[in-house]
């Protein structure tokens, strides 16, 4: 048999981890990474976190998986905080990004179509996004890397250039229901939105009765420095797809939504088997134990603007490695002035661990309890390897 039994859809380093802890990994030949890519940004609370840890425990010794046929305690307690913490006033759980984005498409849409509005399902989508790897998402992405060999493209997604708001004016149409955008877009190569655009995006919706899906995939959970990247803007959406750190390494993911977008989301329009069962939801809440603590989001700003600080000299002083630092918080991308898998090849050789991006982008995602000591140790191993690099 030629082919692998682990089907080869990914080009893997040729490391096995065994261990982990805090913002460090273990290797089975014995060497040591410390993690710049957390899982391209998923173990938010780094490896091993003891309360993470304890919590799952806990509930593994008392129950897994009911199934959504029966009322999930572990559900109503998450969603009870999240609405609280957020702009939500309901949400579905589910196991992924992708499976939360699909529930924000079918939530717009039945949103209008309910309302007698049958010819409403196209959704305005941003050049340069990625929302996933269903058939829905990445036509809704539009990559064409990610679309080849998989047409035909899902209809009902009309792209247009991110941060232009006259083009985006004008792709809306009589069967235009919503608006999907990334407030950072991270496969992308870690791209902000600007403070105008993001009110702009808001002030369209409201103007032509759309409904504003934000993907907070990669920058909700803390990544940015505040729980949802959305609250930097001064804006709220109608809903928003989350997942990534919400588990801290646990599969699970949300769908968010206020009371108006959600109310025609009634029962049998949407389901999902293993979605918030009592596991991903002790995982979630302990998360959520962690990240609601006073003053926690305060430190991840404060590493976030260390961080930046450094990465900024380093960008400096190598302009033959490093073209340009982007992001926010603890979410940032080094534009290579070379290919960023010489980059990243170079930081492995020298025991960090990055993730590629969009754009010629090396991310630079760790997880948001990394300390001043590993963010010295990761900024010199980046300098190290840019002067290798440079000479």
């Amino acid at each position: 048999m030629s082919i692998a039994a682990v089907m080869p859809t990914y080009a893997r380093t040729d490391i096995v981890f065994d261990r982990g802890e805090g913002a460090w990994l273990y290797a089975t030949d014995g060497r040591r990474f410390l993690d710049f890519g957390a899982g391209i940004a998923v173990t938010a609370l780094g490896h091993a976190h003891p309360h993470l840890v304890a919590a799952l425990k806990a509930q593994a010794e008392k129950l897994w998986h009911t199934s959504n046929l029966y009322r999930i305690a572990g559900q109503e307690k998450l969603a009870a905080r999240l609405v609280e913490a957020t702009f939500a006033d309901t949400m579905f759980f589910c196991n992924s990004g992708a499976e939360a984005m699909e529930c924000a498409i079918k939530t717009a849409r039945r949103y209008h179509q309910a309302q007698g509005a049958k010819d409403k399902y196209r959704v305005i989508t941003l050049r340069g996004a990625f929302h996933g790897r269903t058939l829905a998402t990445i036509s809704a992405g539009g990559q064409e890397k990610h679309l080849d060999g998989f047409a035909p493209k899902v209809d009902g997604f009309d792209q247009v250039p991110f941060g232009n708001m006259n083009e985006l004016r004008a792709a809306i149409g009589p069967t235009t229901a919503a608006i999907i955008a990334e407030p950072i877009q991270g496969e992308g190569g870690i791209v902000p939105a600007t403070q105008e655009y993001m009110k702009g995006l808001r002030m369209v919706a409201d103007e032509f009765g759309l409904l504003l899906i934000l993907d907070e995939v990669q920058t909700g959970l803390g990544r940015t420095g505040k729980l949802l990247a959305h609250e930097w803007y001064g804006i709220t959406p109608d809903i928003c797809a989350i997942a990534k750190g919400l588990g801290g390494g646990f599969p699970v993911g949300a769908c968010l939504a206020t009371e108006k977008a959600a109310k025609f989301m009634v029962a049998g329009t949407h389901g999902s088997t293993f979605g918030g069962n009592p596991l991903a939801m002790a995982a979630a809440n302990a998360v959520l134990d962690v990240m609601l603590e006073p003053g926690f989001f305060d430190k991840v700003q404060a590493s976030g603007a260390k961080l930046q600080a450094k990465l900024k000299a380093v960008v400096a002083k190598y302009p033959k490695v490093f073209s340009e630092l982007r992001g926010m918080g603890l979410m940032l991308g080094l534009k290579g002035a070379i290919p960023n898998g010489q980059i990243i090849a170079k930081f492995v050789e020298h025991g960090l661990l990055t993730v590629a991006g969009g754009d010629n982008v090396v991310r630079i995602l760790p997880p948001l309890i990394i300390s001043d000591a590993d963010i010295d140790a990761g900024v010199a191993i980046i300098e190290k390897a840019a002067g290798e690099l440079a000479a």
